[in-house]
């Protein structure tokens, strides 16, 4: 066992070591990386979350909430967001954002396969500590959206004969 003293010395080593041989060693690691530079923030914990506590929450709904979680452990997208039928928040679809191009496109879920601008009636946010959505008085879509409603037209599309996913969208 160390005696106090000189572990006291050890620490004060440490403090005084040189930073440049810090630096040294982690530019000569060649082992994995274990931290991945994300190219922007990602809010898929968010999302996570309101599916699992807000959205598919219950007993009623944890089959439906089990595959879209397994799901989304396999999507590799930075920023999601949750497609809701309606203002009454019921869950429909998970569409993968991206900021650079402004696509929209459905990961998973019932919805149409890609959602414009002019396709959006409102926008949300979630309170993970409220657990909650709230509308956001804005018209653009941005990273800070976690979750939007289409104009309820787009849900009364029905293509007799059309083939489909048979939610009245095209697959």
């Amino acid at each position: 066992m160390l005696s106090r003293a000189s572990s006291r010395n050890m620490e004060r080593d440490w403090e005084n070591g040189s930073t440049a041989s810090s630096i040294t060693s982690v530019a000569e690691y060649s082992g994995p990386k274990l931290f991945k530079e994300p190219s922007s923030k990602s809010n898929k914990p968010i999302i996570i979350n309101a599916i699992a506590h807000c959205c598919l929450a219950g007993k009623v709904n944890e089959t439906q909430k089990n595959v879209v979680l397994e799901e989304l452990d396999k999507c590799e997208s930075n920023h999601l967001m949750i497609l809701f039928r309606d203002g009454g928040c019921q869950f429909r679809a998970i569409y993968s954002f991206s900021p650079e191009t402004e696509e929209i496109i459905k990961f998973t879920g019932t919805g149409p396969r890609t959602i414009s601008r002019k396709m959006i009636d409102k926008l949300y946010k979630y309170s993970s500590d409220r657990k909650q959505f709230t509308i956001i008085p804005a018209k653009t879509v941005s990273v800070s959206v976690d979750a939007l409603t289409i104009h309820n037209y787009l849900w009364q599309i029905k293509r007799p004969g059309s083939q489909g996913s048979g939610d009245g969208f095209p697959s």
